[in-house]
Order: structure tokens, then sequence, then C-alpha cells
């Protein structure tokens, strides 16, 4: 998420202002499973002078060790140990006191799915495709305005707006995901935002359990996680650590006071990831950098505070287990105690080791990248576990291969030096590559909308190592730039049944639309189906006089990539490429199919990525 967003909102502080709940309101997590990794559970309680109660429960295999009393009497956080031996079932938890009435929740212990097939992870053999719920397709005009709500507004010629897209708009198109290539599929965030303005883009959580009501339910999102996985397509959820929306019902009624991060005035993070890892960073700096608020409406969680610790973990393992999410992205990495992220990936890997997990860091070098990586590599002084991270270098190097010079750090140059410094992550192949995403312009509007560039762009993307990542729309040429963020979040025309225009059909698209599309799809599926392109390794040549020449291979395939970034023709001596070349004949051109010699000199057209299939 990108910090332009929310900034006209008027900042205050939250204080501990004791909100009148019903008389039990909240159990959360609102139910469990038997046979968790890890046997102790924490529940929030929440309800009106809750803590003066007595908390009493009896069931077989489960054990109440401890009722923690917080600031606020509308809390209670009930410590309970799971064991091995507990069944599947129902059992009453009483709350009672000499005065009142007493009060009764049932909780639930399901069985434990077996999560070895269910949860498949995402890795660099996938292509995800993000899209925003709100902006891709309305499957369901029911769930349109949902009354009660803070924003009931549904206008479609506003980019702050609601626009009605939804859960069932995803189940219904993805067929279409499916035929460009992609195998996974990114959602920003669906949990509930119930804030009165701009709430469609859902980094601003108002209920952690509860999927937004105008996105659909809980229940929608298994069907859909399960669907995507009978059509082969993986599914990614956005979770958000660092902080949440100021009209989450937690936050009307904190806890207690250090829940959040509090500050006498205003405070609002710098920004400044460099002060995470500075060797000579001044302690006030990095403080205002991790603690300060992301912006005036998204309170920063205190993640020193172990209820706080124990709420975000529960509540993330709970949506992996109930819908078998198979990875996770995680938002604002850079902004989060990065002790605690490292234990939180190493406890929720225990539980579910398949799953993949990638953090949100859009920093500005190579260095601070891997910083975030797990291994210790580079002298970090702690693994944070984290297998890898949204590869912004890589996404700059591109385009300065597409727009920028030719020169001996510039151009191809600079996309040669970002890979040659690989050595620095314990497997960049985990890390995520992409060209645009909901924070930034469109990479058709980057390239001027030049469709060689374009084309050369995607071929880079799909070729090089890494788990690609599209943006919904990139393949029908959607353009524009992020000022505001909105601009970059158009409805995908067709999505709608009001549209003029669907261009889910090859019929709604303009030939240069068809084109673009064709030539995504085609690259995609190559990939696909091609393990030297994904888990293959990759050779690369230093470039010269604006070309540059690498390889993916295996055993089974070997690919050739040549970039020519000049506007011009140019002929390339394939004798300096021997190393790979080797005994191979002819080469296939991936996109069109033909077949031709290889020759002391190949000609490569101008400004263009050409992916030979050497045979």
């Amino acid at each position: 998420m990108k910090k332009s967003v929310f900034l006209f909102f008027l900042s205050f502080i939250v204080n501990l202002t004791y909100a009148q709940p019903t008389a039990l309101q909240a159990v959360e997590p609102m139910f469990w499973w038997t046979g968790m990794q890890n046997p102790n559970l924490q529940l929030l309680v929440y309800g009106k002078n809750i803590s003066k109660k007595t908390v009493t429960l009896n069931y077989a295999g489960v054990k109440l060790v401890k009722v923690n009393k917080v600031e606020n009497p509308n809390y209670l956080f009930l410590d309970v140990v799971i064991s091995a031996t507990a069944k599947a079932g129902k059992f009453a938890i009483n709350f009672s006191s000499p005065q009142g009435k007493p009060l009764q929740y049932i909780y639930e212990l399901k069985q434990k799915e077996n999560n070895k097939n269910r949860i498949q992870g995402v890795t660099n053999q996938d292509l995800i495709y993000q899209l925003m719920p709100d902006r891709f397709a309305n499957g369901d005009k029911s769930n349109d305005i949902v009354l009660g709500m803070k924003e009931t507004a549904l206008n479609r010629d506003s980019m702050f707006y609601r626009h009605g897209g939804d859960l069932q708009g995803i189940i219904n198109h993805l067929d279409y995901i499916k035929e460009l290539g992609a195998t996974a599929i990114w959602l920003t965030p669906e949990v509930e935002n119930d804030m009165p303005n701009a709430s469609y883009h859902g980094y601003a959580v108002t209920n952690h359990y509860q999927i937004d009501k105008r996105f659909g339910s809980n229940a929608l999102y298994k069907t859909f996680v399960d669907k995507a996985h009978q059509q082969g397509l993986k599914v990614i959820k956005d979770v958000v650590h660092n902080h949440c929306g100021i009209e989450h019902w937690f936050i009307k009624d904190l806890p207690m006071k250090n829940w959040v991060h509090q500050w006498p005035n205003y405070t609002q993070t710098t920004y400044k990831d460099q002060t995470v890892m500075d060797p000579y960073v001044a302690q006030a700096d990095k403080k205002e950098m991790l603690d300060g608020w992301f912006v005036p409406t998204m309170p920063d969680f205190n993640q020193a505070n172990p209820y706080v610790q124990n709420y975000i973990n529960q509540n993330i393992i709970w949506w992996v287990q109930y819908a078998g999410i198979d990875g996770l992205r995680l938002d604002t990495y850079a902004y989060n105690d990065i002790k605690y992220m490292a234990s939180w990936a190493k406890q929720i890997k225990a539980e579910f080791p398949n799953l993949s997990i990638f953090g949100e860091t859009l920093v500005n070098t190579v260095v601070s990248q891997a910083y975030f990586t797990e291994g210790n590599t580079i002298n970090q002084g702690i693994n944070t576990n984290l297998p890898g991270i949204t590869d912004v270098q890589i996404k700059d190097a591109i385009y300065d291969v597409l727009n920028g010079k030719y020169d001996w750090t510039t151009g191809v140059n600079r996309l040669y030096t970002v890979l040659s410094n690989d050595f620095i992550y314990k497997d960049a192949s985990r890390n995520v590559t992409f060209l645009d995403n909901h924070d930034m312009s469109r990479f058709y509007s980057i390239v001027g909308e030049d469709i060689k560039k374009y084309k050369s762009g995607l071929a880079m993307l799909l070729t090089t190592r890494g788990i690609p990542q599209i943006y919904y729309g990139t393949e029908i040429l959607m353009k524009n730039f992020s000022n505001p963020d909105g601009l970059v979040r158009a409805d995908f025309p067709g999505g709608w049944a009001s549209d003029s225009t669907n261009k889910f059909l090859a019929s709604g698209r303009t030939n240069q639309e068809n084109e673009a599309f064709n030539y995504l799809k085609t690259l995609a599926n190559y990939r696909k189906n091609t393990t030297a392109l994904q888990t293959g390794k990759l050779v690369q040549y230093v470039p010269q006089s604006g070309v540059y020449v690498y390889f993916r291979y295996d055993k089974q395939k070997t690919v050739m990539v040549i970039v020519n970034s000049n506007n011009k023709v140019t002929n390339l001596k394939t004798n300096r490429f021997n190393e790979q070349i080797g005994g191979f004949k002819t080469a296939k051109n991936v996109i069109d199919g033909t077949t031709f010699a290889i020759l002391e000199t190949l000609e490569v057209p101008a400004s263009t990525t050409l992916i030979l299939e050497l045979q």
C-alpha cells in the first residue's frame, strides 16, 4: 500500500473510551480446530463489564489455564490449551457472577482438514494475477449497498466510491483468468472495511474475522477458494499486520492503551525504510518510522504487545485453515516490528509448511530488499524467515531497459546488474517480480502506450527468475497514471451488466487489445508448460551495444532471450554464446511459432525481446 492513501483526513489520537457493548458481543476466534500444531489458543472476549464475570468451561481435552484481565473491563483474554486428544465438538464457555445474568457462549472445535494437498503454495512455477474485488466484476447486485454500513453510496463515476465488484464476480470469470495462463490469484483485502470513505480498497480493516458484506460472506470466500482450486488456480490472501482501520470496533473501545502506538500528538511514519537497517540510526528516527501511523485513519498496532501478537497470529492462521489459502502477501512489510514478523513467520510455517508468503517492500535498493528476506545473508543480525519480497528493483530495471538510455550502468545494463546481485538472497527465485500493481502507474502508460515496449517488458518479466505477477487489465492495455491511485483502479470493462463493451470476450476487444491479450496468453501458457522458464537455471551475458542476452535452461529445454533495447534493427553475432547454444541447430520463436536455422548472425527487430526455444 502506498502512503498517499487518505492523507486528506483529519488526524487525531485514539483514547481508551469505554464504549457500551452488549453483554457478550464477541468471542474471537469464533471457533477453532483440533490437531493444530500449536495447542495454545487465546480467546478475545468482548462484552459489557465482562471482566467481572467468572469464567468456566468443561470439555475433554480442553483446559482453561488463565483468565487475563486488562485495563478495559469490557475485555477478557482467555488462555486455553487444546490437547492432542481433544475431539471435534461443541462446549459451553460460561460467564457468571453473584450479581447479574449468567452468560454462555457455545464454542466449537472443528475437525482439521488435511492440508497436504489443500494448501499448495505459490512458487516460481506460477504466474500471479492481481485484482481488486470492487473493480473487477459485479456478480451479485443484491450486495452492492448494505444498509447500516458507513459507506452506502455506489458511484462508478467516482474513483473514490465503491463500484460493486464482489467475490461472485470473480468466481464468474475464473475461466478467463485460467485462459490467460495465470495460475494464482491475489486479491487485495476482502475483509470488512466499514470506513466512511474510500472503503473499496480493503487496507483499513474494521473486522478481522468477517468478509466485507459488499463482497459476499465468509462462506462465499471459502467457495471462491474451492472453485479456484477446481480450475487449477491458487489463491493468495492479502493481510495487514501493521495497522487497521480507525473504525474497527476494538479501536473504538481499546482493550488497553498500548494496543496501538500512542503519541502526545498525531505522528505519522516517515516512510524512511533506511532507518530500520541503518547501523548509525538515531533511535528517535527509527521509532518514528516503525511506530508512526501509516495515515491518520489507520492506527498502528503495537506489535510488542503479546495480546496484539496473539490476535494477529491467530486471525491469519484461522483464515488459512478455514479457506485453504495457498499464499499470503504481507502489506507494508517494512513498517512492522521485524522481530515480531520473524517470530510470526516461523509460527505460521510450522502450522502450514506448504504455505507461501512474500512481503511488500517498496524500497530503493537491492540491499534494502534483501535485508527483509530470510537467512541473515547480509549480516542483518536476524533471520526474518520471510522467503520472498516484491522485487521493485527488477521492475525499475525493466523500465530502464524500455525507457532509459543505454550506458555503463543504465538501460539493459541496469537489469543485468540487478540480477548479478542475487547472491545476497537466500533464494531470489522466491521474489515476486512485477511491472505494476494497484499502487502505481499502469505499465502500458509508463511505456508511452508503445505496444512493442509493452511486449518486450512482458517478455522479460515472464522469462527471468522469480514469481511473475501481472495486474488485472494489463492484458487488455488498461492505462493511466497513479495520481491519484484511483485512476489505476478502474473497472474491468465487461464486469458489469450495464457495460457497453465486454473485454472478457475477444469480440469486445479492439484489434490492438486482442494483439496484447494473445501475446500475453501465448507467453503465459508457454511458461506454464516450460519448466526451464520456471525453475531452470539462468545464465546472462554482459550487455553489448544495447543488447542483452540470457538463457533459461534445464534438462528438458533451453530458451534464449534476446533483448534489443535499441530503436533500430540489430544484427547479433551468435558465436559469443556457444557455451549455451552448443550443438543446437535451429530456434523456434515462442510467440509466432516460426522456426529458423541458428546462423552466425541473427537479425533482431528494434525495441524487441525475442524468446527462442533452441532445438
